[in-house]
């Protein structure tokens, strides 16, 4: 047997051998980093949610979960709106100027915080400590709320109280207003929460 001979068979025994260490290495590399991967559970708890609000009357809020959550959407009456402007000299910020990147988007930085004056879409999260108001859209005198009352929410944990807008009322243990998550019409009656066109 001749020296090129034993040199051919170890390459190729070391190549074949390579081979098979680099096939396993493979196989148990390949269910590690699909560990990284986010689950289903993960994605669509982050995914953008599709709502139908056809049936939704004046004066009805329907409460969709978006990442977790609650999220508002509420058909405000021709009087619910005109009582936003008697409002903000009673509000700690009308106009929605504290933290407009964070809690307001651009589209919805107005006195109804919304794109459709009649639908406001909010988060319903209060500001001060994660409890979720109750909704108090009857007006007038009632318990825990003013006599002028023009309707809102309340927040039975330490009482803060948002108006129709979600604009927190001053003095109040809430230090923002309710935060206007992301969204568009995808049609007159079809919104999408979580998403806007600029995204």
């Amino acid at each position: 047997m001749s020296d090129t001979q034993v040199d051919t068979s170890k390459r190729t025994w070391i190549i074949a051998t390579g081979c098979a260490g680099a096939v396993g290495g493979a196989a148990v590399a390949v269910p590690f980093v699909s560990t990284f991967q986010p689950s289903e559970r993960a994605k669509a708890a982050g995914a953008a949610v599709e709502v139908d609000i056809s049936a939704l009357k004046a004066g009805e809020m329907t409460t969709v979960e978006w990442r977790g959550k609650p999220v508002w959407i509420v058909k405000r009456t021709p009087e619910q709106l005109a009582a936003l402007s008697k409002n903000d000299s009673q509000l700690a910020d009308p106009k929605s100027e504290r933290k407009p990147s964070e809690l307001t988007p651009p589209y919805a930085r107005n006195e109804a915080r919304s794109i459709k004056p009649e639908v406001l879409v909010a988060v319903g999260i209060c500001s001060h400590l994660g409890c979720s108001p109750s909704e108090k859209f009857k007006m007038g005198a009632q318990p825990s709320l003013p006599d002028d009352w023009a309707g809102g929410f309340l927040c039975p944990c330490h009482g803060s109280t948002f108006d129709m807008a979600g604009r927190v009322f001053k003095n109040k243990p809430a230090p923002d207003n309710l935060e206007v998550p992301p969204h568009y019409y995808m049609s007159d009656t079809r919104l999408l929460i979580g998403e806007d066109k600029k995204a």
